[in-house]
Parts: C-alpha cells; sequence; structure tokens
C-alpha cells in the first residue's frame, strides 16, 4: 500500500500514488481508450449546456448525459454507438488495492480538462450502489480540488491534487459534494498539450 492520507468522512488521498513512469503507461492506455472511443462534450440536462470538459468512458457501463434524458449509465459510447473499451488492467489493480471493495468496477470515466476548465461541486449519485467508493486518479497537470459535506451548503475545504494522485470517496463521504475549481497551467510536463486527465473509477449497479 502506498502512502495513505485519511481525510474526514471516509475519504482517502494517496499523494503520488503513481510514479512518473506509471503515469506515462497510464496516458497511453488512455490514448488506446480514446481512439476506440472519442472524446465528446457532454451537455447539462434541460439546458444543453455545455460542460467545460470533454469526456469518454471505459468498461462495460459509461456515464453520459443529454439534454432530453439526462444523467445516465449505458453499455455503448452516444456519438459512435459502439460499446465502451475495457478498463485498463492497471486501473483494475488499483481499485483492488485502495477500494475495499469486493466487486471490480463498473465504469470508468474519462474527463479532460484543458487549463481553463473546471467543473461545479456536484454529487456521484447516479449509481445505485453507495456501499462501493468512488476512485479518482489525476494525471498531467495539477488542480485546486474543493470538497464539502452532504449537503451544498455545507462548508468545503480544498486541497491541490498533482498528477499521479489518487482521491477516493468512500464510506461516509461517498456522498460528499465536490469539484474542481481551476487547473494550474505548467505544473506537469506528462501531457504535451498541457491540461488534466481525471479518470474516475465507479461500481454503477451491486
Amino acid at each position: 500500500m502506498k502512502t495513505k492520507l485519511p481525510l474526514s468522512q471516509g475519504l482517502l488521498h494517496f499523494p503520488g500514488y503513481f510514479d512518473r513512469t506509471e503515469q506515462q503507461s497510464l496516458v497511453a492506455a488512455v490514448r488506446d481508450v480514446v481512439a476506440q472511443a472519442p472524446l465528446y462534450i457532454p451537455v447539462m440536462p434541460g439546458t444543453g449546456k455545455p460542460m467545460s470538459v470533454r469526456m469518454t468512458n471505459c468498461g462495460p457501463l459509461g456515464w453520459v448525459t443529454d439534454k432530453e434524458r439526462g444523467y445516465r449509465y449505458q453499455p455503448d459510447h452516444p456519438v459512435t454507438g459502439k460499446p465502451w473499451p475495457a478498463i485498463p488492467p492497471m486501473l483494475l489493480d488499483l481499485w483492488r488495492e485502495v477500494s475495499g471493495y469486493a466487486k471490480d468496477p463498473q465504469a470508468c470515466l474519462v474527463n479532460f480538462y484543458s487549463d481553463d476548465a473546471k467543473m461545479g461541486l456536484h454529487q456521484d449519485r447516479d449509481e445505485t450502489d453507495f456501499n462501493a467508493p468512488v476512485v479518482s486518479v489525476s494525471l498531467g497537470n495539477s488542480c485546486l480540488f474543493r470538497i464539502g459535506g452532504l449537503e451544498r451548503k455545507d462548508r468545503t475545504s480544498s486541497l491541490k491534487l498533482e498528477s499521479g494522485d489518487v482521491f477516493v470517496l468512500g464510506g461516509a463521504g461517498r456522498l460528499c459534494f465536490h469539484g474542481v475549481d481551476r487547473i494550474y497551467p505548467d505544473t506537469s510536463t506528462l501531457l504535451k498539450n498541457g491540461g488534466r486527465i481525471n479518470l474516475t473509477l465507479r461500481r454503477v449497479n451491486p
């Protein structure tokens, strides 16, 4: 087990979980995923407003959103109609080491943040199994990650997530509100054109 910093309410931070060589291997695996399931721009339910991130998925299920049908998981890419590619073995190994959950993840979201992208406070609650944690990997430029409580109005705190870090929302903290306030440009040389990749492993169904 790598260095673990337990935070409140079942939240865990593993700084530098993946070293530089492992990060490069993960980026190569992500490129393979994107070659099969291209990045696209998701939009908000109801308004159709585009999000500031581009995304895709791997695994048996993928998280998608659109104006008409909203947030959901489905087995195929909303643009190509093809099944999502498999979750890379390195990420399955990560889940088995840090999740404390017996069953493997069913979805891995791949979010690409340009250096001016952000993500507002939200809960990950489109799954039916809240006993399984959410396991997140940061690659590329650092970000300012904000984490709150179980209500949107709860007090928040912030920490910087750097390339190779892993963050786990589990236990009582599984449904904590969280978001990305900003990306710090030029804080990593991992991605040739800058930006940040966030990989989020989830178990959708019990």
